[in-house]
């Protein structure tokens, strides 16, 4: 290995934190009791003293960077879906072959596990979902598939990124809306938007939503598996579990959604348009140790501005140019589970970002509700 390749190598390891779930779940597999707060305690607090420590990362890297300079940030979220499919199921099996665990200790370990492909898997799966080649966008729709929300990668392509900030957008979150009552509108509304999203594109092809290329069948079938070998593996408990998992991924991944966009909105324009999307409709954060974690995902205002950039040239703005968080999604993820203390967290912070970006608008209402017009091409 050359100097500038250790260079390179060195610079991607801290994005490789992601594997510390794999030792703690087997060490709170084969204990039980305590050591089962191993993983949430990593994914959540362990990061967010490491934010405090390690401060924020405002440099920016070249957006120019060949693809051959990245091997070793892209080989993790290559490698992820085995790693995540040995745990899973690995951890089935050992709940199925053993019986030192209670129930109620079973289902905190899956608990973990969701901790994991929730915090991990899916934002993998969002990584890969982006990318142009076969095989990443294979590897994304198995690590949905593998917490049962496939549908998601219909949904972020076509509807989120098209329509974020405007009524269209089912997972951009209002302000004043707590989390609980987002999520489950989120699980209600995403999964028929998704589907219509499809049947729409499939249409402009001139080809029924029954399609055999429509994804959804994909999804199907993946998904089908996924619970068939759970039933294999370890009985109806093992579905059981196997979905009580997929659950906690998904909340995950949906406290993600919910801080990334919250009462940020696009301007209504007229006549059925918004204008275009900018970085200060995202929320961002710099915090170094998160962003190791969820992969520069907190970069988020960048994403939506260029969302095929991979992660590690993803780049990062000051307050002049996107609203920034204060802390990074591991501890704001758990403020957010509380509705009265992110509102008094979070609603002046929004306020002052609609002072500083649309000090011309005095009637937010409209914008509150999600009662401005839907967009034209979503009509």
């Amino acid at each position: 290995m050359t100097p500038d390749q250790f260079r390179r190598f060195s610079a991607a390891m801290p994005f490789w934190a992601s594997l510390g779930f794999v030792p703690l779940i087997a060490v709170a597999a084969m204990q039980g009791g305590w050591w089962l707060l191993l993983m949430p305690i990593y994914g959540w607090g362990v990061f967010t003293a490491m934010d405090f420590l390690t401060g924020l990362n405002l440099d920016n890297p070249d957006t120019e960077t060949p693809l051959k300079d990245l091997f070793w940030y892209r080989a993790i979220t290559l490698v992820w879906f085995p790693v995540q499919f040995a745990v899973i199921f690995g951890t089935l099996w050992w709940v199925a072959a053993t019986d030192h665990l209670h129930w109620f200790e079973e289902l905190s370990l899956m608990f973990g596990v969701g901790v994991m492909s929730g915090v991990i898997g899916i934002v993998y799966s969002h990584e890969l979902m982006h990318q142009k080649t076969k095989l990443e966008r294979w590897l994304g729709d198995l690590l949905l598939a593998s917490v049962l929300y496939s549908h998601f990668r219909s949904e972020h392509l076509q509807v989120h990124h098209r329509y974020v900030g405007t009524p269209r957008d089912p997972v951009t979150a209002r302000m004043g809306e707590g989390f609980q009552a987002y999520f489950w509108r989120v699980l209600r509304d995403c999964p028929g938007s998704a589907l219509r999203a499809e049947a729409a594109m499939l249409k402009r092809k001139g080809v029924s939503a029954w399609h055999g290329s429509n994804p959804f069948w994909r999804y199907a079938a993946l998904q089908g598996g996924m619970l068939a070998l759970a039933f294999i593996i370890a009985g109806w408990w093992g579905v059981a579990l196997f979905a009580w998992q997929a659950l906690i991924a998904i909340w995950q991944l949906e406290l993600t959604n919910y801080i990334e966009h919250y009462g940020l909105t696009r301007r209504y324009i007229g006549d059925g348009k918004y204008e275009p999307v900018r970085p200060h409709h995202s929320w961002n954060a710099a915090h170094k140790a998160s962003n190791w974690l969820m992969i520069n995902l907190q970069r988020h205002s960048d994403h939506h501005f260029k969302p095929d950039r991979r992660f590690p040239l993803l780049q990062t703005y000051d307050r002049e140019d996107a609203p920034q968080l204060p802390y990074g999604y591991p501890a704001l993820t758990t403020l957010a589970m509380v509705p009265p203390l992110w509102r008094r967290f979070m609603d002046p912070k929004v306020r002052a970002w609609r002072r500083q970006f649309y000090p011309d608008i005095d009637d937010w209402s409209p914008y509150d509700r999600h009662a401005t017009p839907w967009p034209k091409s979503a009509a």
